[in-house]
């Protein structure tokens, strides 16, 4: 009989034992989605604010993250840094197309393929995944320039540089297919075609995991699934948690406004302009200071961004003979070919290809009208000083007036603007005489009388 008590109460231990784990794995389970906006081009801030926030991400806080996106592509670098991030995070990554009428066109597509969970909102579409050239056109040729070219495999581009841009794009989106079993001919389609999907086809051909209305509505459709994550299986439960949205903070803004073409743009013109004011100016300190911190700021974001060179050196050139102009007077021809280059240079400085990160034709605009009005100014305020009458050194002297203070025979001693010299006359005056200046022998004026022929 004590044995079986003594038993009874092992029993009674273990099964409490047993139960412990449990009951502390679900007091630590996670408690909330955490929601991270993609909403425009994907560039250098989005990255920023994507990659701390999913490294900051904790299994034992947070249960899945979803990313709600609406992009119309981006830089190259920028998405690998984010994919990078997404396959390294130890939580769940959702990628999710909303709202409705959103997009996930170019880098979005491949961000989809890395995610756990890959879900569309209704009226949304996926795909056109062709990697852009930005030194150049498109990717893929013209149907004209294919008629020239020898026959070649549909689909393939007909350069070697450019077969090798998307090869390595195919490779890559594959290889994210394979990491999430999703349709990798399609992906390959998406890249080498620019195909793109609404988002009933894309669930039909497993391009997408679900169809989902808002966050909510997704997280109840995806409890329960298992996903990979770090090659390990995970079970997802999602159904109650709490929804948290972290959008980008103020340093993400500050960022995205700083490497906005337009405003690094402006930047750029303010930072060499003030530079030259400074330089033609020295010591008006603000002019200066304003350029050299708006240049060094424009630098940073030129850097970041996909710009020709080669544009941008047209820009600087432009301003360089408008400039030139300005100081040397070459009747409007160094102006008009300052102007040309400016506008040419602007529009050849961002590639028109690069989704999101092209110039404003209002900017280029009125960038142009404002550098050639700043040119017109100084150049009517160069004509202006031509005609003003000489104020210093021998010239500005001559026909000045003044009054004798001094007079003996034909020589003595005047006043002239403030200033006592010796003179000389053909004739004699009386002391507080009025003479006028008609030349200069020296130290010594030569003076007549007021009212002399």
């Amino acid at each position: 009989m004590m044995r079986l008590r003594v038993l009874a109460i092992l029993m009674l231990a273990s099964a409490i034992l047993a139960l412990l784990p449990l009951g502390a794995g679900k007091a630590a389970a996670a408690e909330r989605a955490l929601v991270l906006e993609i909403d425009g081009a994907i560039g250098p801030p989005l990255a920023d604010y994507l990659v701390r926030e999913l490294r900051a991400a904790r299994p034992e806080k947070v249960g899945i993250v979803v990313l709600r996106m609406n992009t119309p592509g981006g830089l190259d670098t920028s998405m690998r840094q984010i994919i990078s991030a997404i396959l390294a995070s130890p939580v769940p990554v959702a990628t999710y197309v909303a709202p409705n009428g959103a997009r996930a066109a170019s880098a979005g597509t491949y961000i989809a393929y890395a995610s756990a969970i890959a879900a569309m909102a209704p009226g949304t579409n996926i795909g056109a995944a062709t990697p852009v050239q930005l030194a150049g056109g498109p990717l893929q040729p013209s149907g004209h320039a294919r008629q020239k070219e020898k026959p070649e495999t549909a689909g393939e581009p007909a350069d070697a540089e450019t077969r090798k841009i998307v090869n390595d794009a195919v490779a890559y989106i594959k290889s994210l297919a394979a990491l999430t079993g999703r349709n990798a001919d399609w992906a390959v389609d998406a890249v080498r075609s620019a195909a793109s999907l609404p988002a009933a086809e894309a669930l039909s051909l497993h391009v997408i995991d679900v169809i989902a209305d808002d966050v909510p509505d997704l997280l109840r459709k995806i409890d329960g699934r298992t996903v990979n994550i770090a090659g390990k299986p995970q079970l997802l439960a999602t159904a109650g948690l709490d929804v948290t949205t972290v959008p980008p903070d103020w340093r993400t803004e500050l960022f995205g406004l700083v490497t906005n073409p337009n405003v690094a743009f402006i930047l750029m013109l303010i930072g060499v302009y003030g530079l030259i004011l400074e330089f033609f100016n020295p010591g008006a300190v603000a002019p200066g200071l304003i350029g050299a911190i708006s240049l060094l700021v424009a630098l940073y974001a030129l850097a970041l961004l996909p710009i020709s060179y080669a544009g941008a050196a047209l820009v600087l050139l432009g301003v360089a003979l408008m400039v030139a102009e300005a100081h040397i007077g070459a009747f409007g021809a160094l102006g008009v070919g300052g102007i040309a280059a400016f506008v040419i240079g602007a529009l050849m400085m961002f590639p028109a290809q690069a989704p999101g990160f092209t110039l404003s034709i209002g900017v280029i605009v009125g960038a142009a009208i404002g550098s050639a009005a700043l040119l017109i100014v100084v150049l009517a305020a160069l004509l202006r000083s031509r005609k003003q009458p000489v104020v210093t050194g021998s010239e500005a002297l001559v026909g000045a007036e003044g009054e004798t203070v001094a007079w003996e025979g034909s020589e003595g001693r005047v006043r002239v603007k403030g200033e006592i010299w010796r003179a000389r006359a053909s004739a004699s005056f009386a002391v507080g005489s009025r003479v006028r200046v008609v030349a200069r022998d020296g130290l010594v004026l030569r003076v007549e009388p007021i009212g002399s022929a």
